[in-house]
């Protein structure tokens, strides 16, 4: 069977979608449109590096909340895994930007950004974590109680480690999500890729060129980071092995 496509695929591939890019800006003449977009790509990737820090926190806080703490605290981590998974994205960031305020709490759009899609993928991500740690064998815990570990210390050295090289394929997807539904902070005023496409699209009507651009960035980018995950994998794979 063959495996996963190889690094180079990847970038071969970014590549090509940056030479295509150049031609297709060339031949339309859409290069004065670049700059604007370009300022949105900035805020676009630091909303992902934001969000995707708050939501790998969030998983691993919820996820080893619900495996191994007292009820209450359990009860919380499902509570809090539910409700984000079980509810919109776009009507989450909604209720921090516009509901809190009734309440006195006022959050500037980057912050309500990198909170709502960040607690919204570590809601699911929580789940990834939960999944992977749960598959450890159970022998890998008899064999630390037998060589006397605590019970963090197991966790930390030998259940972690397992259970990381598992999860990180479905991180990947979950962070190529988070990049997407970064296009949702345009609704709450945030100069994104997608919020400055839709001014320069107002302003000029260029419809085809714009959109086709801000299509291609948001491949390139994911494309970027699914070239960095695959490094992660294959240094954590390096270090921890494969997993069975």
């Amino acid at each position: 069977m063959k495996g996963p496509p190889s690094k180079a695929f990847f970038v071969g591939y970014f590549i090509l979608v940056l030479l295509f890019g150049a031609g297709f800006t060339w031949a339309m003449g859409a290069g004065r449109f670049l700059p604007v977009l370009g300022q949105g790509v900035v805020v676009t990737v630091e909303i992902t590096l934001a969000g995707a820090c708050l939501a790998l926190f969030m998983a691993f806080l919820a996820a080893l909340t619900r495996l191994y703490a007292p009820w209450p605290l359990r009860w919380l981590a499902t509570g809090y895994i539910e409700i984000f998974r079980g509810t919109s994205a776009l009507v989450q960031l909604f209720w921090l930007y516009f509901v809190l305020p009734q309440f006195g709490i006022e959050l500037s759009a980057m912050t309500v950004a990198i909170l709502g899609l960040g607690l919204h993928v570590g809601a699911y991500g929580a789940e990834i974590v939960r999944g992977t740690v749960a598959a450890v064998p159970k022998a890998q815990w008899e064999a630390a109680t037998a060589l006397n570990l605590g019970g963090l210390r197991t966790v930390r050295r030998i259940i972690m480690p397992q259970a990381l090289t598992a999860m990180i394929p479905p991180w990947g997807n979950l962070m190529i999500e988070l990049l997407k539904l970064t296009s949702l902070v345009s609704l709450i005023t945030l100069a994104d890729l997608t919020f400055r496409a839709q001014q320069l699209n107002l302003a000029t009507f260029r419809t085809t060129e714009i959109f086709t651009l801000v299509l291609l960035c948001y491949l390139a980018l994911s494309l970027l980071m699914t070239l960095g995950i695959r490094l992660i994998a294959d240094h954590l794979h390096a270090r921890y092995g494969r997993p069975s």
